[in-house]
């Protein structure tokens, strides 16, 4: 009997305490860590957004000197097609301005997941809105 005793204590494993701490700290990590990596994510497309703008500005600028005008087609510039994954975060919209100068202003709109993070404007000028999302 003695001997059973001491078989039954000798065996190794994890009680369902043991497990359950475990998985509690698991989770309070990915609590952590989902926010900061979703963050990052919202970060990196607004990375590029800015700098997909910047290169319809400088093609914007091209067609200025070749046209003596701005357009809101981006297929007239140089045939620039958006890229997929910024075309998925954002949709481009230039507006052109009514005035005997030839002036834009573009404004690329979140979308999805993206909207939180809200929407990005750039203009001929070279006005670049919310100031805080372009110095970031």
């Amino acid at each position: 009997m003695n001997k059973q005793i001491a078989a039954k204590r000798n065996q190794s494993g994890f009680t369902l305490i043991e497990l359950m701490v475990v998985i509690a700290i698991v989770a309070i990590l990915i609590a952590v860590a989902l926010p900061a990596y979703q963050n990052q994510l919202i970060r990196g497309h607004r990375a590029a957004a800015k700098s997909e703008m910047l290169e319809i500005a400088n093609r914007q600028q091209q067609f200025l000197l070749a046209n003596r005008s701005y357009t809101s087609d981006l297929s007239q510039l140089g045939g620039y097609a958006l890229p997929t994954d910024v075309a998925a975060k954002y949709l481009p919209t230039i507006t052109l301005g009514a005035g005997a100068v030839p002036s834009y202003s573009m404004t690329f709109t979140a979308l999805g997941s993206q909207a939180s993070d809200g929407n990005l404007t750039l203009t001929s000028e070279g006005v670049q809105t919310p100031a805080e999302k372009w110095t970031r």
